[in-house]
């Protein structure tokens, strides 16, 4: 690291935007890191996010014992709070003001690309009003769509979720033959439903088929594709991203939801609409008895005991380097990217990247991780994610060794 700079004063940090099972990894990361540091003196904790800065509500977190935050670094969800909240010019006037009380001078905001457009904001108003402030986005999102990062934190463990999940619903399907539909969360990246494809373990195992939001969906073609594996394996399990789209870009689940979040985006989870639409059309053009959807909505985000080692342990160390990074230098902005080292070995490093690279705009499936087709991966993308997500379950079924008839 550079020379420290001879800034002092409070820390704020807070949390934003969906949960994941390991976001409080980075925050009990970031909170250990500044109690190494003298140039941060008070660490608060703002509750749900910026709204908290605004309502002054705050925590003291220098004064929560070894043995919480190491409880809280291993619970689900934001133990903070979160929220959904595009500050406006007058909020950033008053989250000004707010900061100068408390003599804050290290902000730190853990969430997703809208976290980090927030942050950004913040951080241009700060160097517009002249206050020295140093701003740093920590990374988190299940959707894994953030720029500048090979993964980020919170994907490994919501891929966990996903590929046990279909695990069971495969040997489920097997028993008890049919269709079987899953609709998976990703707005406009498809990592997190690729990743059922982590839940085959014999050649016939389902996933059968994934859909992307990366690749046009097309009804015709889907009911085609569910007849061909239908008819050869007398049983199809399908996953289905929820921000699947036709050929001129409509979101299939948008037709079903208005609502829309304060960053604009139409509200997709919470629905099962998009999943009795296509078990619909299998049942009535396939004729097709059994035929079933689940969406796994929001139970993929924060559940206990579906963690990824790797993924902990990551979103463990963003939150340190991030507090590093602000107390270190000319780094008084930023973000924490995480990067993986060439090689077969799986190994990461750690860097700054400017908060702008990050803000707003996502990034999509590589297209290599995706088949001709456009309904299922390649094993590019099972190398990329496996050591991501890490070990699972054992797998176990019958020769099959028939016995002659008496």
């Amino acid at each position: 690291m550079a020379k420290k700079s001879q800034l002092k004063g409070n820390m704020v940090i807070a949390q934003s935007g969906g949960p994941t099972a390991v976001i409080n990894q980075s925050l009990v990361g970031a909170i250990e890191e500044a109690k190494k540091h003298s140039e941060i003196q008070g660490i608060f904790g703002s509750l749900h996010g910026i709204k908290g800065i605004l309502d002054e509500n705050f925590i003291d977190l220098r004064k929560e014992s070894a043995k919480t935050l190491e409880e809280v670094a291993n619970t689900p969800s934001s133990a903070l709070g979160s929220v959904r909240k595009k500050p406006t010019p007058e909020d950033c006037a008053k989250i000004f003001q707010v900061l100068q009380k408390y003599g804050v001078r290290f902000f730190f905001y853990i969430g997703g690309n809208d976290s980090a457009e927030t942050t950004h904001i913040i951080n241009q108003e700060a160097r517009a009003a002249n206050y020295d402030l140093h701003c740093f986005h920590i990374c988190k999102t299940i959707d894994n769509d953030l720029r500048e990062n090979d993964h980020t934190p919170g994907f490994g463990s919501g891929a966990k979720f996903v590929a046990q999940a279909f695990m069971g619903d495969n040997l489920d399907n097997r028993a008890l033959p049919g269709v079987k539909i899953n609709v998976v969360m990703g707005r406009n990246a498809g990592f997190l439903t690729a990743a059922s494809a982590l839940a085959r373990v014999y050649p016939d195992d389902g996933p059968h088929l994934i859909y992307l939001p990366e690749r046009p969906f097309n009804v015709e073609k889907f009911l085609v594709d569910v007849k061909r594996v239908y008819e050869t394996n007398k049983r199809c399990v399908v996953a289905v991203s929820e921000g699947i789209s036709d050929e001129v870009g409509v979101s299939i689940a948008a037709r079903f939801s208005k609502e829309t979040d304060a960053h604009g985006n139409i509200q997709l989870s919470g629905s099962g609409a998009l999943g009795d639409l296509l078990a619909n059309e299998v049942k009535t053009k396939l004729d097709i008895s059994r035929v079933r959807a689940d969406t796994f909505g929001y139970l993929q985000r924060s559940f206990p005991a579906v963690v990824s080692a790797n993924d902990a342990k990551e979103a463990r160390a963003v939150g340190r380097m991030a507090v590093k990074y602000a107390v270190a230098g000319d780094a008084i902005s930023g973000s924490v990217a995480i990067r993986r080292k060439p090689g077969k070995a799986y190994k990461v490093f750690f860097e700054r990247v400017p908060l702008e690279n990050v803000a707003k705009e996502t990034q999509h499936m590589p297209d290599e991780f995706i088949n001709s087709d456009g309904n299922d991966v390649t094993k590019k993308f099972i190398d990329y994610a496996a050591p991501i997500v890490g070990p699972l379950p054992k797998i176990g079924c019958f020769k099959g060794v028939k016995v002659a008839k008496a």
